[in-house]
C-alpha cells in the first residue's frame, strides 16, 4: 500500500519507503534514513542522534529507578505478599513486550521523533490524532513535573522538620529542576541519569535495610506487631485493590518517553540491550523492595512512599539520597516536553541545530514555562495524588497498552496477522492488550474519581497554595 498524502506531508522520508512493509529487522531503508539523518547532523553544532545504547540504558534506569519504587510496599500490603509479587512480574513482562513492539515500530518508521508522531501514523495520518496525542503527551509530562515539585517540597519539609512554608520548598524544587533541564540533548543528560539511578538505588537499599534493623516501624503501638498476609486482607475493597494494581502499573509504564529516546540513538537496533538491562533490574529491585519492606513494616504501619514507615533518623538518611532522582527525573520529563515544542517552533530552521542566542533563549523560555506551569498545578490542585491517578488512568491505558497493540497490528495487515499458530497467538495477545488498556481507562478512572470522593468525605483534601507541611 502506498503512503497517504497526509503521511507524505508529515514526513518526506515516507515517500521513499514502504509504510506497511513487514521486514523491520535489519531494514535497509531504515538504515539508509537513519544514516542520512546522522550525516545531515554532522554539519550542525547540536547533534541529536548521539546516544549509545549504554547512555540510553542510563536514561531508562534514571526513569524507572525512582521514588515510586517506595510505593511498592504499600501495594503489597493491600494485595498481599503472593499477589503483589505475581502482579509485579506480570506487569514487568507485559511492559517489556509492548516496549519491544514500540521499538519495532520505530525501526519501521525511523522518521518518528516522539509518541505524537506515532499517534498520527496509527490513525492513518490524522492531524486530529496527532493533536490529541500531543495534548495527552504534554499533560502527562507536566503533571509528572508537578509531582516532583510536591515530592521535592515533601523531602525538604521532612529533612528540615518543616522549617518554612511548603510553597517556598515547592518553588525551590521547581527552580532546581529548571537548571538541570537546560541541556538540549539527551546525550548530555545521560551522565546525570547514571548518578540519579545510583543514588536512588542507595536510597532504596538503605530503606530496605533500615526497615529490618529498626526496633519497630514508625508509629508503632506497643503490643500491636506488624501484620503480614499472603493474600489480601478480608474486606479489601475493589477501589483499594485496583489502586494498588494501578500503582504498580504506573511505576512500570513509561513507554511515552521511549520514542524520544530511540530517536536520539546512534543505532536504534541496539535499544533492546538497554531495555532488557533495565527490565531485569526493575523486577529484582521492585520485588525485593516491596516484599522485604512489607515483611518488616506490615499492614498497619505502611506509608507511601515507605520512607514514612522508618523511624526519624533512618528516614532522614535514606530519604536524602533521593534528592538527585527527584530533581533529575522531573528535569528529564521537562526536557522531553521542551524538545517536542522546540522542534515544532524551529522545524525547518537552523536554530534547531545551532548555538544561537535565539535558540538558547527559546529553549530556556520553554523549559521555564513548563516548570512554572508544573509549580502552579502542584499548588492549585489540593487532591493532587488522586488527580495524578486519574490522569495516569487516562494516559497509561493508551501509552502503556492500546497504542502498542495497534502498532503490532500494522506489522501484518489483512489476513497475514493470522498466518500460522504463533502469529495468531501473538495477534490475539495484542487484542487482549488493547482490552487491558481499555479496562485501565474505565476502571482506573472510576477508582480515581471514587478515591477523590472518599478523600473529600474524610477531610483529607487540603487548600490551594497552602503553607501547611506535607512532611513524611
Amino acid at each position: 500500500m502506498s503512503p497517504t498524502a497526509s503521511e507524505k506531508k508529515f514526513s518526506p522520508d515516507l515517500e521513499q519507503r514502504s509504510v506497511n512493509g513487514t521486514d523491520w529487522e535489519g531494514s535497509e531503508d531504515a538504515s539508509v534514513i537513519i544514516g542520512r539523518q546522522r550525516a545531515e547532523e554532522g554539519e550542525h553544532e547540536i547533534k541529536y542522534r548521539t546516544c549509545s545504547w549504554q547512555k540510553t540504558a542510563a536514561l531508562l534506569f534514571s526513569e524507572y529507578i525512582c521514588l515510586a519504587i517506595l510505593s511498592f510496599p504499600w501495594s503489597f500490603s493491600v494485595l498481599g505478599m503472593v499477589p503483589g509479587v505475581i502482579v509485579t512480574v506480570a506487569v514487568a513482562i507485559s511492559v517489556l513486550y509492548t516496549s519491544l513492539v514500540l521499538w519495532r515500530f520505530c525501526l519501521k518508521h525511523p522518521e518518528v521523533r516522539d509518541v505524537c508522531d506515532i499517534g498520527r501514523i496509527l490513525f492513518g495520518g490524522s492531524d486530529l490524532a496527532y493533536n490529541v496525542t500531543a495534548i495527552f503527551f504534554l499533560l502527562n509530562n507536566t503533571f509528572i513535573q508537578a509531582l516532583h515539585c510536591l515530592v521535592g517540597a515533601k523531602l525538604l519539609n521532612t529533612l528540615t522538620n518543616s522549617a518554612t512554608c511548603t510553597i517556598t520548598f515547592s518553588a525551590i524544587a521547581a527552580i532546581a529542576c529548571f537548571f538541570v533541564s537546560l541541556p538540549r540533548t539527551l546525550n548530555q543528560l545521560s551522565g546525570l541519569g547514571v548518578f540519579s539511578a545510583v543514588t536512588m538505588g542507595i536510597a532504596v537499599l538503605l530503606a530496605i535495610i533500615f526497615s529490618g534493623i529498626q526496633d519497630h516501624p514508625f508509629g508503632y503501638i506497643p503490643g500491636q506487631d506488624p501484620i503480614v498476609t499472603t493474600i489480601p486482607v478480608k474486606g479489601t475493597s475493589f477501589v483499594l485493590g485496583m489502586s494498588a494494581f494501578l500503582n504498580i502499573s504506573y511505576t512500570f509504564i513509561g513507554q511515552i518517553t521511549l520514542p524520544s529516546f530511540i530517536a536520539e540513538m546512534k543505532d536504534p537496533k541496539d535499544f533492546p540491550k538497554a531495555l532488557w538491562a533495565v527490565t531485569i533490574a526493575e523486577i529484582v529491585v521492585f520485588t525485593i523492595c516491596g516484599a522485604v519492606m512489607y515483611h518488616f513494616v506490615g499492614n498497619q504501619y505502611m506509608t507511601s512512599p515507605a520512607f514514612g514507615s522508618l523511624t526519624r533518623t533512618y528516614k532522614l538518611i535514606a530519604f536524602s539520597f533521593a534528592i538527585p532522582t527527584i530533581v533529575f527525573l522531573g528535569a528529564l520529563y521537562s526536557s522531553v516536553t521542551a524538545r517536542f515544542i522546540f522542534f515544532r517552533i524551529f522545524r525547518n530552521s537552523h536554530h534547531r541545530h545551532s548555538n544561537t542566542v535565539t535558540a538558547w533563549a527559546t529553549w530556556a523560555a520553554i523549559v521555564a514555562a513548563t516548570w512554572a506551569l508544573a509549580f502552579v498545578i502542584a499548588e492549585v490542585i489540593p487532591f493532587f495524588s488522586d488527580m495524578l491517578s486519574l490522569m495516569s488512568s487516562l494516559f497509561d491505558g493508551w501509552f502503556g497498552f492500546i497504542f502498542w497493540g495497534m502498532a503490532y497490528l500494522t506489522f501484518y495487515p489483512g489476513a497475514s496477522k493470522w498466518a500460522g499458530p504463533w502469529r495468531t497467538a501473538e495477534t490475539l495477545l495484542n487484542y487482549f492488550l488493547i482490552l487491558v488498556g481499555l479496562y485501565m481507562l474505565v476502571a482506573g478512572t472510576y477508582v480515581s474519581i471514587q478515591s477523590i470522593i472518599n478523600d473529600y468525605h474524610a477531610n483529607l483534601v487540603g487548600s490551594a497554595f497552602s503553607c501547611a507541611s506535607n512532611a513524611l
